[in-house]
């Protein structure tokens, strides 16, 4: 870690709290929690000491521009993200904030879809049903559900993950470690792009955190049926052990506070899913049977 930012200056310490510094904090564990970064990792990817992250999440600390450039760096972000202000840089977005600011979620909705069509990102709306993507956090039984699905569908399943390790040369865990997560954000948004190309008709398994990836999760919104596998927190975490991989829960004693403020960062982007179904709600081959039928019903 960076001698120089491993702890902050005694003087970037609030003696007082302010309401801005609070809003702060709370911007950047929302920020944090949306990408599934825990503080940790935070830390080793901005240089900058758990302890003085933990301060500004609790609106304890005023940073400096170098410390923000460092965090923001971390998040893959930038410093206008993180402040809270990226409608101020151009005429444009001044005038799309305008016309845009106290509109409910419903309208923004369809301004969304307007500007997305409007733009050419669109395809057309019957070949969506032939691609259903299955999104939400891991453990919810995208895997699972999606291979079983797609065989009664007669449809290529895809596991994007494999495509990601496949196109990178390595695992997910190693484009990580070796790259960082801004080049995993590429290689996902690569293996998206050339998956869209190659196949008219699958069920696809995502990767939980693309949401994180504005511009990659609207592609998918656009050219898929998205589906939102949900559960709840202790079954996501009894899944993923299930399956042998105690990594979620490997060195942290919080790992159930980590997975509730990830699932909570995320959750308004998995509800821009088509539809949404509780897979703690009933035995897997009822969730199949749901999930055959809400996608057969859209076809």
């Amino acid at each position: 870690m960076n001698d120089r930012s491993a702890a902050a200056p005694l003087s970037d310490l609030a003696d007082e709290r302010s309401p801005y510094l609070d809003e702060f904090g709370e911007r950047l564990r929302t920020l944090r929690s949306r990408r599934g970064v825990t503080r940790k990792e935070l830390a080793l990817a901005s240089a900058i000491s758990e302890r003085y992250l933990a301060n500004l999440e609790l609106g304890r600390a005023n940073p400096s521009l170098l410390i923000l450039d460092q965090v923001a760096h971390g998040l893959d972000c930038s410093i206008a993200e993180l402040v809270g202000d990226v409608t101020t840089l151009t005429p444009e977005w001044l005038l799309l904030r305008d016309l845009l600011g106290g509109r409910s979620e419903s309208e923004l909705h369809v301004a969304r879809l307007a500007l997305t069509q409007a733009l050419g990102a669109a395809t057309d709306g019957a070949n969506n049903l032939n691609r259903v993507a299955l999104i939400g956090l891991r453990g919810a039984g995208k895997s699972t559900l999606g291979r079983m699905l797609a065989a009664e569908l007669g449809v290529t399943f895809i596991e994007l993950s494999t495509e990601i390790e496949q196109l990178a040369g390595y695992s997910i865990r190693e484009i990580h470690d070796l790259y960082g997560q801004n080049a995993y954000r590429r290689y996902e948004r690569r293996a998206l792009e050339q998956t869209l190309q190659i196949h008219s008709d699958f069920v696809m398994a995502t990767p939980g955190g693309m949401v994180a990836e504005p511009a990659t999760f609207s592609v998918l919104l656009s050219h898929c049926r998205t589906v939102w596998l949900r559960a709840k927190p202790e079954d996501h975490m009894s899944r993923v052990a299930r399956q042998g991989d105690l990594q979620p829960m490997a060195g942290n004693e919080e790992a159930m506070d980590d997975l509730r403020r990830i699932l909570t960062g995320r959750e308004a982007f998995y509800a821009k899913a088509d539809t949404q179904i509780d897979t703690s709600a009933q035995p897997l081959e009822q969730t199949l049977q749901l999930l055959r039928d809400l996608v057969q019903a859209g076809r």
